[in-house]
């Protein structure tokens, strides 16, 4: 698994996967961008990012650990062992050793003080709790890092939950009857044990979380989908969760996901992010890119381009 450790200002960054893989193909994931952007990348986008023979986005599911003014902060927590996720086949009672992979990197579940989910995906919540007495999944579920705060985005709490707007329409084909049951799962399991037990504050509008952290709302993926901006000293970052799946929609952020709930609301938020990335030279963190897990982007013509890849 890779692991990527830098240093920004006074805050210290780490990358720790959970999973790597194929997670579908890019006419289906990103479903408005025109093929041949993905032929004319082809040089860069593979291996790292696309498998161009069977059209294969390659991602990651992980964890960015950063340390910041004597505290540990994780930004999202990943899938998660023995989750019933139907609709995900990919994440479907998955049993990885994530939480072996955080304590090599010296974080042990007690050590944790803040867990940021950048929205209630399931792929981004999963190890916010973990199955009572450390075990196989069956037991209650109940928070992962006993001493944290968990910072929830208010409008993504409310969309899902039982009474929320992701659970009320009918489905409509079997894809979606399958996404729903597995939002339903996703609240029960990761989201509503960490509320019931008093560690979940759900915020809306900003948050910061302290001198060099600030979170704000970039809404679109879904009501609540935030972005983490890192400031310290003359670095700048900007962690983006979901607001990107793949390194195309850079090129083109007018692209969105599949997976996005308002592909309009996604596009504005991409391009203002983007936009303040570039000018403002803040490292830009998406939370899947299967390559390097930091880009630089400038503007290039109407849109963007990648400077280059990693962190100094």
């Amino acid at each position: 698994m890779e692991q990527q450790r830098f240093v920004l200002g006074d805050v210290d960054v780490i990358r720790v996967e959970e999973l790597r893989g194929r997670f579908g193909a890019g006419k289906v994931l990103v479903p408005d961008c025109p093929p041949d952007v993905w032929r004319d990348n082809a040089g860069w986008l593979a291996p790292d990012f696309w498998d161009p023979e069977d059209d294969q986005v390659v991602g990651v599911v992980q964890t960015w650990v950063l340390r910041s003014e004597g505290r540990t902060v994780l930004v999202d927590t990943g899938v998660g062992n023995g989750r019933e996720r139907p609709g995900s086949p990919v994440f479907h009672r998955l049993e990885t050793d994530f939480l072996g992979r955080l304590d090599a990197v010296g974080v042990r579940p007690e050590d944790v003080d803040v867990v940021v989910n950048t929205h209630l995906h399931g792929d981004h919540v999963g190890w916010n709790t973990r199955a009572e007495g450390g075990g196989a999944a069956g037991g209650d579920w109940v928070p992962t890092f006993p001493n944290a705060t968990y910072l929830m985005p208010a409008a993504d709490y409310a969309h899902f939950s039982p009474e929320g707007a992701a659970a009320l329409p009918a489905p409509r084909d079997d894809a979606e009857r399958g996404r729903r049951e597995d939002h339903r799962n996703v609240f029960a399991d990761s989201v509503e044990p960490v509320r019931r037990a008093g560690q979940a504050v759900l915020w809306e509008g900003g948050y910061r979380i302290d001198g060099n952290l600030t979170l704000e709302p970039a809404p679109g993926h879904t009501p609540g989908s935030s972005v983490l901006r890192l400031a310290s000293g003359t670095d700048r970052a900007v962690f983006v969760g979901d607001l990107l799946h793949t390194p195309v929609q850079i090129l083109d952020p007018a692209c969105s996901s599949c997976l996005c709930e308002d592909p309009k609301a996604a596009a504005v938020s991409r391009r203002r992010v983007l936009e303040r990335a570039a000018d403002e030279r803040e490292l830009f963190v998406p939370a899947h890119f299967g390559g390097a897990g930091v880009a630089e982007v400038r503007r290039e013509g109407g849109g963007f381009a990648v400077g280059r890849w990693g962190a100094a």
